[in-house]
Protein backbone atom coordinates (compact mmCIF):
# COMPACT_ATOMS: atom_id res chain seq x y z
CA UNK A 1 0.00 0.00 0.00
CA UNK A 2 1.04 3.39 -0.89
CA UNK A 3 -1.71 5.35 -0.25
CA UNK A 4 -2.84 6.64 3.31
CA UNK A 5 -6.44 5.32 3.38
CA UNK A 6 -8.58 5.07 6.07
CA UNK A 7 -9.77 6.71 9.34
CA UNK A 8 -8.31 5.81 13.10
CA UNK A 9 -8.87 7.14 16.69
CA UNK A 10 -6.95 6.35 18.97
CA UNK A 11 -6.08 7.58 22.58
CA UNK A 12 -3.39 9.61 23.84
CA UNK A 13 -1.36 8.09 26.71
CA UNK A 14 -0.36 9.43 30.48
CA UNK A 15 2.95 10.68 28.53
CA UNK A 16 1.37 12.20 25.76
CA UNK A 17 2.26 9.48 22.97
CA UNK A 18 0.05 8.20 20.34
CA UNK A 19 0.36 5.34 18.41
CA UNK A 20 0.02 6.20 15.00
CA UNK A 21 -2.29 3.66 13.09
CA UNK A 22 0.27 0.52 11.42
CA UNK A 23 -1.41 0.96 7.70
CA UNK A 24 -0.27 4.77 7.61
CA UNK A 25 3.72 3.22 9.63
CA UNK A 26 3.97 0.83 6.62
CA UNK A 27 3.06 3.89 4.14
CA UNK A 28 5.72 5.93 5.58
CA UNK A 29 8.17 3.00 5.57
CA UNK A 30 7.84 2.41 2.37
CA UNK A 31 8.06 6.23 1.47
CA UNK A 32 11.82 6.23 3.49
CA UNK A 33 10.66 8.74 5.79
CA UNK A 34 11.96 8.24 9.05
CA UNK A 35 9.48 10.62 11.36
CA UNK A 36 6.30 12.44 10.29
CA UNK A 37 5.95 15.77 8.53
CA UNK A 38 3.52 17.86 10.08
CA UNK A 39 1.76 21.20 9.35
CA UNK A 40 -1.41 23.03 10.26
CA UNK A 41 -3.74 22.26 7.31
CA UNK A 42 -4.29 25.80 5.69
CA UNK A 43 -8.34 25.87 6.61
CA UNK A 44 -9.17 23.67 9.35
CA UNK A 45 -8.02 23.46 13.28
CA UNK A 46 -6.20 19.76 11.84
CA UNK A 47 -2.84 18.86 10.95
CA UNK A 48 -1.33 17.85 7.42
CA UNK A 49 1.24 14.95 8.34
CA UNK A 50 3.04 12.84 5.75
CA UNK A 51 6.65 12.12 4.28
CA UNK A 52 8.69 12.31 1.63
CA UNK A 53 6.04 12.51 -0.82
CA UNK A 54 3.75 14.76 1.12
CA UNK A 55 6.96 16.66 1.47
CA UNK A 56 7.28 16.90 -2.32
CA UNK A 57 4.14 18.20 -2.84
CA UNK A 58 4.77 20.79 -1.26
CA UNK A 59 8.03 21.71 -2.69
CA UNK A 60 6.10 21.43 -5.94
CA UNK A 61 3.17 23.46 -4.79
CA UNK A 62 5.66 26.49 -4.27
CA UNK A 63 7.37 26.31 -6.82
CA UNK A 64 4.38 27.87 -8.49
CA UNK A 65 5.19 31.07 -6.91
CA UNK A 66 7.91 33.17 -7.38
CA UNK A 67 10.34 32.94 -4.98
CA UNK A 68 10.61 35.69 -2.69
CA UNK A 69 7.17 36.77 -3.44
CA UNK A 70 4.48 37.51 -0.83
CA UNK A 71 2.48 34.41 -2.02
CA UNK A 72 5.32 32.27 -1.69
CA UNK A 73 6.46 33.76 1.68
CA UNK A 74 2.83 32.98 2.84
CA UNK A 75 2.76 29.68 1.31
CA UNK A 76 6.09 28.33 2.78
CA UNK A 77 5.75 29.94 6.37
CA UNK A 78 2.64 28.06 7.04
CA UNK A 79 3.78 24.85 5.72
CA UNK A 80 7.72 24.68 6.07
CA UNK A 81 8.06 27.27 9.06
CA UNK A 82 5.14 26.04 11.01
CA UNK A 83 5.92 22.30 10.29
CA UNK A 84 7.37 19.64 12.99
CA UNK A 85 9.20 16.31 12.68
CA UNK A 86 7.68 14.19 14.87
CA UNK A 87 10.31 10.75 15.72
CA UNK A 88 7.97 7.27 16.46
CA UNK A 89 9.42 5.34 18.69
CA UNK A 90 9.56 1.18 18.18
CA UNK A 91 6.26 0.49 18.73
CA UNK A 92 5.13 3.48 16.64
CA UNK A 93 3.84 5.78 19.39
CA UNK A 94 5.10 9.61 18.99
CA UNK A 95 4.62 12.38 21.25
CA UNK A 96 2.07 15.28 20.32
CA UNK A 97 3.86 18.46 21.04
CA UNK A 98 2.16 21.35 22.40
CA UNK A 99 1.79 23.26 19.54
CA UNK A 100 -0.13 20.59 17.65
CA UNK A 101 -1.91 20.43 20.43
CA UNK A 102 -3.46 23.36 20.72
CA UNK A 103 -3.69 23.96 16.84
CA UNK A 104 -5.89 21.00 16.48
CA UNK A 105 -7.72 20.90 19.66
CA UNK A 106 -6.59 18.01 20.89
CA UNK A 107 -6.93 16.49 24.47
CA UNK A 108 -7.14 12.55 24.86
CA UNK A 109 -8.20 11.56 21.83
CA UNK A 110 -6.70 11.60 18.44
CA UNK A 111 -8.31 10.74 14.51
CA UNK A 112 -6.40 9.97 11.95
CA UNK A 113 -8.14 10.48 8.31
CA UNK A 114 -6.13 8.78 5.25
CA UNK A 115 -6.26 11.13 2.12
CA UNK A 116 -4.15 9.21 -0.35
CA UNK A 117 -0.92 11.31 -0.46
CA UNK A 118 -1.31 12.69 3.16
CA UNK A 119 -3.27 12.13 6.10
CA UNK A 120 -4.80 14.39 8.75
CA UNK A 121 -4.50 14.37 12.56
CA UNK A 122 -7.98 15.55 14.08
CA UNK A 123 -9.51 16.14 17.51
CA UNK A 124 -12.50 13.51 16.91
CA UNK A 125 -15.68 15.49 17.20
CA UNK A 126 -14.01 18.57 15.64
CA UNK A 127 -13.46 16.09 12.58
CA UNK A 128 -17.16 14.32 13.02
CA UNK A 129 -18.10 17.83 12.32
CA UNK A 130 -16.05 18.21 9.25
CA UNK A 131 -16.93 15.29 8.49
CA UNK A 132 -21.01 15.94 7.95
CA UNK A 133 -20.19 19.21 6.65
CA UNK A 134 -17.83 17.27 3.42
CA UNK A 135 -20.61 15.01 3.05
CA UNK A 136 -23.05 17.58 2.74
CA UNK A 137 -20.88 19.53 0.17
CA UNK A 138 -20.69 16.38 -1.56
CA UNK A 139 -23.88 15.74 -1.87
CA UNK A 140 -24.77 19.55 -3.11
CA UNK A 141 -21.76 18.95 -5.64
CA UNK A 142 -23.26 16.12 -7.09
CA UNK A 143 -26.58 17.70 -7.53
CA UNK A 144 -24.90 20.96 -9.84
CA UNK A 145 -23.02 18.04 -11.84
CA UNK A 146 -25.22 15.47 -11.85
CA UNK A 147 -24.00 11.32 -10.54
CA UNK A 148 -21.43 11.07 -13.37
CA UNK A 149 -18.87 8.09 -12.91
CA UNK A 150 -16.54 10.08 -11.71
CA UNK A 151 -18.15 11.58 -8.45
CA UNK A 152 -20.58 8.65 -7.89
CA UNK A 153 -17.50 6.49 -7.41
CA UNK A 154 -16.36 8.34 -4.67
CA UNK A 155 -19.84 9.78 -3.26
CA UNK A 156 -20.56 5.98 -2.07
CA UNK A 157 -22.09 6.48 1.97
Amino acid sequence: MDEFVSTFTNRLDAKGRVSIPAPFRAVLTVDGFEGLYCCPTLDRQAMDAGGNHFRDIIRASLANFEPFSEDHEYLSTTLIGESEILKYDREGRVVLTDTIRAHAGIDDKVTFVGQGYKFQIWEPERFTAYREEAKNRLRDLRKTLGSGPRLAAGAAE
